[in-house]
């Protein structure tokens, strides 16, 4: 089978895919990932065929323009889709669409996309949830299209909401910014409108049970296996420490983005400079410089990877996202995160639910607050129960090899059904 992956170039939401892509190719089936150049490093480093279309989007300069007028909109909508009722859904999906999707699958990369799809005429079209993309190129192939979610599906959920809202509006204001999008998108290459576009024929979903999110088609659990890109082990982490180790992490896209830090990593130092601990923290140089002074009982590195560092921690506090999130998870390590946007807030407000770490909002953070959630990652007994809970329901999902038959049974059938 072929099998025609696709990711925006956000370091961060490729790395979600790898682990499918290596079990589908280590089966035998012939896997190709494209995506804009920016990203063809990072394809090739992971040992995979790189297909680099179009021209690198501009997201992020745009974020870095607009600064807070933006981001203080993002922060403002509400990802479930459940909050704000049918205007504040229309609002959401006009400036994401405007100032995000249509951004980071820009008019070359789709059209080139479209181009190669049709030429090597693909079995399967992966992409991650917001490389929609993968979704026009699946339509304009005619071939079964999938999403491969690397967190909760909120944006699904939203996705129906919305479209429950307007299908109860007159026709004259039945207006979808996303749609219209993508129908224009679709109309250059001789295409109508099909919501699989943007929801693909099945998904195959990343968050364990308890906190995956119903879906009304089909879906297909996997377990969540980090990867981190080229990775080494270094010296220092050969050893056991001597005191415990928390991480402090805000992630790789906060250095390629202009998104603000909602966690100061000084305010921090200074919160926990006193304590019988090993900070481990992962700051490039521009985050160094903004700090100043390193305490004593801190250890900054430019990167390390997660998954080797997590089973020497006693806890993490982070920034939310869905890779740290998972990967802390999956070592049943308690979490303190400090989330502000995007769907980081879930995660971590399902997190606390599930007693497996502590949810800190932005507005209650303090130096006191920092260092009181510290020490009770240290301390807690229950959330380390919780912790190693949550890590047993991600263990408990089918490994991204165990699930290769189910989805290529599911291509087939998706693709037999496009055919008659």
């Amino acid at each position: 089978m072929r099998v025609l992956m696709t990711s925006l170039a956000v370091e961060a939401h490729f790395n979600g895919t790898v682990p499918l892509a290596w079990a589908l190719r280590a089966a035998g089936h012939e896997v190709r990932f494209a995506s804009q150049p920016a990203l063809t490093k990072a394809i090739t480093h992971a040992g995979l065929t790189a297909v680099p279309v179009g021209t690198d989007h501009t997201h992020h300069e745009i974020v870095r323009d607009l600064g807070e007028e933006l981001t203080g909109f993002y922060r403002d909508i509400d990802f479930t889709g459940q909050r704000g009722g049918p205007r504040a859904r229309k609002a959401a999906n006009s400036l994401l669409t405007a100032t995000f999707y249509a951004q980071a699958n820009n008019d070359s990369m789709v059209d080139d996309l479209v181009a190669y799809a049709r030429w090597w005429q693909p079995d399967l079209v992966i992409w991650e949830p917001f490389s929609f993309a993968g979704g026009v190129a699946a339509r304009a192939c005619d071939t079964a299209g999938a999403r491969l979610l690397w967190g909760p599906d909120l944006f699904g959920l939203s996705r129906e909401s919305l479209r429950a809202d307007t299908a109860a509006l007159p026709p004259e204001s039945r207006d979808d910014a996303l749609e219209e999008w993508l129908s224009w998108t679709l109309a250059r290459h001789g295409l109508d409108y099909d919501e699989r576009v943007v929801t693909g024929h099945f998904s195959i979903d990343q968050m364990p049970e308890g906190v995956r999110l119903p879906s009304r088609s089909e879906s297909i659990p996997m377990r969540y296996v980090p990867y981190n890109g080229v990775s080494e082990v270094p010296e220092w982490l050969r050893e056991t420490p001597s005191r415990p180790r928390i991480c402090l992490t805000l992630g790789i896209t906060a250095r390629d983005m202009a998104y603000p830090n909602l966690l100061s990593p000084a305010e921090l130092f200074d919160a926990v400079a006193d304590l019988d601990v090993e900070i481990v923290a992962t700051l490039d140089a521009a985050q160094i410089a903004e700090v100043g002074r390193i305490p004593d009982n801190t250890r900054a590195v430019d990167f390390v990877p997660l998954h080797a560092l997590m089973p020497t921690c006693a806890g993490i506090v982070h920034h939310g996202g869905a890779g740290t999130w998972s990967t802390a998870a999956v070592y049943g390590v308690p979490q303190l995160v400090v989330a502000g946007m995007w769907d980081n807030v879930f995660r971590a407000q399902r997190l606390s639910e599930l007693g497996a770490g502590r949810y800190l909002p932005p507005h209650e953070l303090t130096g006191s607050r920092l260092r009181e959630g510290v020490i009770g990652l240290l301390d807690d007994p229950d959330l380390r129960t919780g912790a190693r809970s949550l890590r047993d329901r991600m263990l408990a999902e089918p490994s991204p090899g165990e699930i290769v038959e189910t989805v290529v049974a599911a291509a087939a059938r998706h693709g037999a059904q496009l055919t008659h």
